[in-house]
């Protein structure tokens, strides 16, 4: 897959699975005839940067768990993704444990009782912070896509703030919508 073939829809990143289905993007790129796979870099309890506290409705600081990923298509790494939950969802689950889920976060978490239904994800281009261009092998001067998404509960509560960096040259996001 070469820069400008990627087109990339969030479904089925918010939508449970089987779990004994392989994981959404390892699907994904290979329907798109690819590799892909991801690396779990860490996982546990961190004091919420300023963004996750305000999408959690907590005060800057406060703990969150958090999962830290690389997503990697052809063995190139393509995504640096932080994946924030409320203390009182991921404290002592799998969520905040340095490993695969089964079916992924979106299935454990409707195992735990907490099912999306509703996605705002905002985005923006920017030029990376040093740690992101370094594990994605960026350029000085070369932009990023950052995606923040927050998926939330029938009762409007955040039960999960993603914030992604990819690279702009891979990317084109596409979005439908559909009205009435």
């Amino acid at each position: 897959m070469g820069a400008g073939e990627w087109v990339s829809t969030s479904m089925p990143y918010l939508t449970p699975q089987d779990t004994s289905a392989a994981d959404a993007w390892r699907t994904e790129a290979a329907a798109r005839g690819g590799t892909g796979r991801q690396r779990i870099v860490r996982a546990g309890e961190v004091a919420a940067p300023a963004g996750v506290a305000e999408a959690f409705g907590l005060a800057e600081g406060a703990p969150v768990v958090v999962r830290r990923r690389v997503m990697y298509i052809d063995e190139l790494p393509c995504e640096l993704t932080d994946t924030y939950y409320p203390v009182e969802i991921a404290r002592g689950t799998r969520l905040a444990e340095v490993g695969k889920i089964p079916g992924g976060a979106v299935t454990l978490l409707r195992e735990l009782g907490h099912r999306g239904v509703r996605v705002r994800e905002d985005i923006t281009a920017e030029l990376p912070e040093s740690d992101a261009s370094e594990t994605l092998h960026l350029g000085p001067t070369e932009p990023v896509l950052r995606i923040a998404r927050t998926t939330m509960d029938s009762y409007n509560r955040a039960i999960q703030f993603d914030m992604m960096t990819m690279p702009a040259r891979l990317q084109r996001l596409r979005y439908e919508i559909r009205i009435g």
